[in-house]
């Protein structure tokens, strides 16, 4: 099997990046920010404050959280319930984040995680999948891109849903989220060792696809 890992700050468009190189390969996608924004959701509605983490560790057996896949699109469940769309709130993203740095979470989701790796050809993103969850993966690349590059990209998808957007807002909360997840004690945001660095604020999506698929060809393929 095939594992890649893609790893990058929030809005540095792994999840898009990744999802179009996998179908291109007819690789495996698998989202692991979207299991702890559903790990964040669960507080978030059952009212448990993520600064209280005797507390969040004591609703973590209650959370069944899978990944299914319908008509080849990743979907989200939370106690069988489908999420994908409440999760991808700017609140909850931001939860996400603080959630991420309890080390109760990220061991529980874990084997979870690894899992997807062990049966298919699999592309995962998000923080620490080349430094910690995927550690031998053959290929690692480590999306980045200037924060106000990602705030404006934010802005215009929010946009194309009819949503309002902020822009110095939704700047603010990148920083701040870079700055949580880069200080964070337990699995920090860093780009491997042995990462490809890729700057995708002067490319189009297009291109970005394009290098990463290149990438991985050249690497793993």
């Amino acid at each position: 099997m095939i594992a890649v890992a893609i790893d990058g700050p929030a809005g540095a468009g792994k999840s898009t990046i990744a999802q179009q190189a996998a179908k291109e390969l007819g690789f495996i996608y698998v989202d692991t920010g979207a299991i702890y924004r559903a790990a964040a959701l669960a507080c978030i509605e059952s009212r448990t404050s993520i600064e209280d983490v005797a507390a969040v560790e004591a609703l973590l057996p209650e959370l069944d959280i899978r990944i299914v896949f319908l008509n080849n699109e990743q979907h989200i469940l939370l106690n069988g319930k489908d999420v994908s769309e409440a999760i991808r709130t700017e609140n909850v993203s931001m939860a996400a984040s603080r959630v991420s740095a309890i080390p109760a979470v990220r061991k529980f989701l874990l084997k979870l995680q690894r899992d997807f790796a062990q049966n298919s050809d699999v592309i995962m993103d998000g923080r620490d999948i080349g430094t910690v969850v995927l550690p031998n993966a053959q290929v690692k690349i480590f999306l980045t891109a200037s924060p106000e590059i990602r705030a404006k990209r934010r802005v215009l998808q929010l946009e194309e849903k009819g949503e309002p957007a902020d822009f110095d807002k939704i700047l603010y909360d990148i920083v701040q989220r870079d700055f949580n997840d880069t200080n964070r004690k337990t699995a920090p945001l860093k780009a491997a060792e042995n990462a490809i660095i890729v700057d995708t604020s002067e490319m189009t999506l297009t291109e970005a696809v394009r290098t990463v698929v290149d990438i991985i060809k050249e690497q793993g393929l």
